[in-house]
């Protein structure tokens, strides 16, 4: 896929089979998430990788924060099975490092530019991905059992597999509206 391409058509494959990335694809998405704009090289993100049977450790952590939360052992068991909709999910967290001259913001934009630029890569390799966020991403228990301090962030959960079907393209937006001349 030729760059122009895939930052034209990126949209989000929620429907995701086996099989995972192979090793080759998951280093590229790897080394591309290296090149987030990263002011003073802090590299303030980290990854948590669940693949195979590690699915269902996150899958306890969303059951634990879904009681937690009070919710009905339904809905608790389906928070449970939420990671097996991909052979691949890859929680993304930022990794807030104390350094003055790059406020946290900055170190989320970044986080966040990695999480993004995986995705890609991804989709490069006609992969399917879609990053997810939810309640989840806020809870602080899910926080913790992915090893974050208080002053860290889950920026999302990024979901990959290969497609199930083709990626819906979705129509171009008016994004024009957006810019306006100093």
């Amino acid at each position: 896929m030729q760059a122009l391409e895939l930052l034209t058509t990126r949209s989000s494959m929620p429907r995701l089979i086996e099989p995972a990335p192979s090793s080759a694809q998951f280093e590229l998405m790897q080394r591309a998430a290296g090149r987030a704009p990263d002011h003073m090289a802090l590299m303030p993100y980290r990854f948590v990788v669940f693949e195979k049977d590690a699915r269902h450790r996150l899958g306890d952590i969303y059951r634990a924060a879904a009681q937690q939360k009070g919710l009905s052992d339904d809905a608790c068991l389906k928070a449970s099975q939420l990671p097996l909709r991909a052979p691949m999910v890859i929680a993304c967290l930022l990794d807030h490092q104390g350094f003055e001259k790059v406020p946290r913001d900055e170190q989320f934009a970044s986080a966040a530019c990695a999480t993004l630029l995986m995705q890609q890569a991804a989709f490069a390799q006609n992969l399917g991905a879609i990053w997810r966020t939810g309640w989840f991403a806020e809870d602080e228990l899910v926080l913790r059992e992915l090893g974050g301090k208080s002053d860290d962030a889950v920026v999302g959960f990024l979901y990959v597999g290969t497609p199930a079907v083709p990626t819906p393209i979705k129509p171009d937006k008016a994004i024009t509206e957006k810019f306006s001349n100093g």
